[in-house]
């Protein structure tokens, strides 16, 4: 089978050489020449438009749009409309508001393509372990790019979570719960610090604790990482940034009266993260690079880079 992916980041690269490694044919694209010339220097071939990568494609042809949320994605739905033909199937596994899906469907049906929106977890560790999808769309549609789906997650970590919006609604809520985590490890792990007169060592709890423990889990595996001796952690500014989905997750709960207080307080200490540079705020930011590569502020520097 084929696939289009269109955005060369962090997570569209990784998902080009796992679908590559599971013997699907990809085509990447990206604004970016860079980005292109990357992902070629592994052998996958890229294209230097969306009409040369549509033209590389067999009908069906299945197109995945991994660039940011909002305008980018709209604009690049809006023109794969114009250029894909009946039969074909756009999906959309970025970070979207669920409302939108909806909308890109309906752009999409005028010119009988389809629309699959795909809720993507997994991050930079995605290529290694896979990526969680849950995907929203028709059976029909589900159906013809079930084997991309089968191929980018682990065993047991893709499902057909209903209708068109529901994907990324699940995804939504995902990343709501994610923000609690992160802060209860945060705070949890603050406190422990704390405790001088026990000069505990956060790196070994955080190790331990990974093991039989009732809290473990990839966060907290994650949390060992970030704390370990030879590990950046001093140098991170605790400024930790809010994508959109926490704050989605909120309005929801609100629009259905149903109470958020953990997300909420979570969401709250992203903006009071701006501040001051909190321990717990610190970790969190860690936390976010290790898991999905994002920025974070170095100390005396105010840059933002990887780790």
């Amino acid at each position: 089978m084929q696939l289009g992916m269109i955005g060369l980041g962090k997570m569209g690269a990784n998902m080009c050489l796992r679908l590559r490694d599971r013997g699907l044919e990809v085509v990447g694209f990206d604004t970016g020449a860079a980005a292109r010339d990357a992902l070629s220097a592994y052998g996958i071939p890229t294209a230097a438009s969306l009409e040369d990568l549509v033209s590389e494609l067999q009908a069906p042809r299945v197109c995945w749009v991994m660039v940011p949320a909002g305008k980018p994605t709209e604009d690049t739905v809006e023109h794969l409309s114009r250029i894909l033909s009946a039969g074909d199937i756009v999906i959309d596994g970025g970070n979207s508001n669920y409302k939108t899906a909806a909308p890109y469907a309906q752009v999409l049906s005028e010119h009988g393509v389809g629309f699959i929106d795909a809720g993507t977890s997994g991050g930079i560790w995605g290529l290694a372990n896979g990526y969680c999808l849950m995907v929203g769309g028709s059976p029909q549609d589900v159906a013809i790019a079930e084997p991309i789906f089968l191929a980018l997650a682990p065993k047991g970590g893709y499902a057909h979570v209903g209708p068109v919006g529901a994907g990324h609604f699940v995804k939504m809520v995902h990343n709501g719960i994610e923000y609690g985590l992160m802060q209860a490890y945060a705070e949890g792990f603050e406190l422990l610090g704390a405790a001088e007169e026990f000069s505990l060592d956060l790196h070994e709890i955080a190790s331990i604790w990974r093991y039989g423990s009732v809290v473990r889990s990839w966060l907290l595996e994650l949390t060992e990482i970030a704390l370990r001796p030879e590990s950046d952690f001093a140098d991170i500014e605790g400024v930790v940034v809010d994508s959109g989905e926490g704050r989605w997750t909120i309005e929801e709960g609100l629009s259905r009266s149903i109470p958020l207080p953990v997300i909420t307080e979570s969401l709250y200490r992203r903006y009071a993260s701006r501040d001051k540079n909190a321990f717990s705020d610190r970790l969190v930011a860690a936390l976010r690079n290790q898991f999905g590569g994002h920025e974070v502020e170095r100390r005396n520097t105010g840059e933002g880079q990887g780790l």
